[in-house]
Parts: C-alpha cells; sequence; structure tokens
C-alpha cells in the first residue's frame, strides 16, 4: 500500500510540474512570505514609528527620504506596516486552517469510519452549526471572548471545520470497506488506530488539497473582519486593516489603498492557482 501511495504522490508531482501557472504562484507566494518575513527589517523604520520629518504625514511613495511605499495618514511607514501586515494575515490564516483541518479531519474520520448511528449524531451536529449564519458565529465569539491574535484564528478555526469534516466523513465511507481496512480489523487492531494510521494518511492528499484553498479563504475572512474593526488592532496590523485604512483616505492619498489592496489581490490569486493546480495534480483524470 504504502509502494501505491508513492507512486500516487509521484505522478502528481509529475502533473504539477507541467502546471506552469501553479509553479510561478508557488514561487511569487514564496517571495511574498520570504519577503514579509524580512522586509520589515530591510527598513529603518519600526512599524508605529511616526516620521515629524515630513511636510506632511500623508507622504507619497519616495526612494529619497527611505519610504518606498510612502506613509499612512498618521506618519508611519507604509513599506514595514504593508509587509508586517501580511505576515499577520498569512499567520492568522494559516494557524485558522490548521485549527480547522485537526478538528475537521479528526471529526470527519470517526465518523465515516464508526458509521450507524455515531455516525448520524456526529453529523447532525454539523448541520446545526452549517444552519448558523458562519459571519454572525465569529463576530460573536471575537466580540465575546476579546480581540487578541490568538482568539481570531481560533475563532475562525473553530467555526472553518464544518466543510472539511463533511469531506473526510465522505472518503473515510468509501476507505472503511477497502482490504486493508478489512485486514487491520482481522488483526484486531482498535478503532482508533485503524483511523489514525488507515483512514487518515489515505485522505492526506484530499486535505492537503483543500488546505490550500482553505488558506485564502481564511485571509479574505480576516480582512472583511478587519474592515469592520474585529480583526487585528493597534499596534498590530493586517492587510484588511491596511485596507480599511486606505478605503478612508482613498481619494487625498490612493497609495495607502492601492499598495495593500495589490499585495491581498496577488497573495489571494497565488494560493488559488497554486490549490487549483494541486486539486487537478491529485485527480488522475489529468494527463
Amino acid at each position: 500500500m504504502s509502494e501505491r501511495r508513492r507512486g500516487l504522490w509521484a505522478d502528481a508531482w509529475r502533473r504539477l510540474r507541467r502546471n506552469r501557472a501553479a509553479i510561478a504562484a508557488a514561487v511569487l507566494l514564496t517571495a511574498i512570505v520570504l519577503v514579509s518575513l524580512v522586509g520589515p527589517a530591510l527598513s529603518p523604520y519600526s512599524i508605529d514609528h511616526v516620521d515629524w520629518t515630513l511636510g506632511s504625514l500623508s507622504s507619497p511613495p519616495s526612494l529619497a527620504n527611505g519610504h518606498w511605499f510612502g506613509t499612512d495618514s498618521n506618519g508611519r511607514d507604509l513599506f514595514v506596516r504593508v509587509w508586517s501586515g501580511t505576515r499577520v494575515s498569512l499567520l492568522v490564516a494559516l494557524l485558522a486552517t490548521a485549527v480547522s483541518l485537526v478538528i475537521g479531519v479528526a471529526w470527519g474520520a470517526t465518523a465515516g469510519y464508526l458509521g450507524g448511528r455515531t455516525d448520524d449524531w456526529m453529523m447532525r451536529f454539523v448541520d446545526v452549526l452549517y444552519a448558523l449564519p458562519y459571519m454572525f458565529f465569529v463576530i460573536i465569539l471575537t466580540v465575546v471572548f476579546g480581540r487578541s491574535l490568538f482568539l481570531i484564528f481560533l475563532a475562525i478555526g473553530a467555526v472553518g471545520w464544518l466543510t472539511m469534516a463533511r469531506i473526510v466523513r465522505g472518503q473515510a465511507l468509501a476507505l472503511r470497506n477497502q482490504p486493508f481496512v478489512d485486514a487491520a480489523i482481522t488483526l484486531g487492531l482498535p478503532a482508533h488506530r485503524i483511523i489514525a494510521r488507515h483512514i487518515i494518511p489515505n485522505v492526506a492528499g484530499t486535505v492537503i488539497v483543500y488546505a490550500t484553498l482553505t488558506v485564502p479563504q481564511v485571509i479574505l475572512f480576516e480582512s472583511f473582519l478587519s474592515f469592520l474593526g474585529l480583526g487585528v488592532q493597534e499596534p498590530l496590523t493586517s492587510l484588511g486593516r491596511l485596507v480599511a485604512e486606505g478605503a478612508v483616505e482613498m481619494e487625498s492619498a490612493p497609495w495607502q489603498l492601492l499598495v495593500p489592496s495589490a499585495l491581498l489581490a496577488a497573495l489571494l490569486l497565488c494560493l488559488n492557482f497554486l490549490g487549483d493546480g494541486l486539486r487537478d495534480a491529485r485527480d488522475p483524470r489529468q494527463r
């Protein structure tokens, strides 16, 4: 079984390498991540430093004064704030996706493998949560429990696992009747070991593909929360918060909106192209 799985992964990698859009997206995404990590250190300004030497606090992009992306309405360097915001947005997205995957994979694999009444009760619980307005639920969690960075990704991840649970449950229903699962049952392995060693590893490909498609959704959702003022709070910032601040100054200082908006759009496009490429690479019909 392991040799067959390695063969599937090798075929998927070959198909992915032929997808130029996905490879280009992966290269650009890697560059964005690297610059977000080291970019703020390249500037002499900190994220909350106000440059009082400017004639106007809101200054356009200039190489002469070191403000490569300009400054915001408070005189703070936009280059540092944009890349710091990118780092925060990626961190929230990755951690929220990780939380949703852990809950969703465990829930879906357990429901699909056990089946019967256990499956019915577990999936009815998922259906009840689906009936709740997703946006309203996250806003309530952030308002009640606070707006710290930890609680933001925890709130998003805690309600973002429902679709993953359904996907994994469908895969587990198909896998539980496979010969290798029957062999594990015959050997007397307990259910939790079969789920951990045989069900979950065989749905890993689907999980990885869905994760790459979930990350941009979480980034966009966090940006919307920050746009409403419910996301990341000062002194931290995020791309969504920067877009919200730039929208206020759109007419007098358009660079405050264009720079973070362009970076947010590039980030979302890269993640979506990469996710589509991974999905096609995992599809054996794509030759």
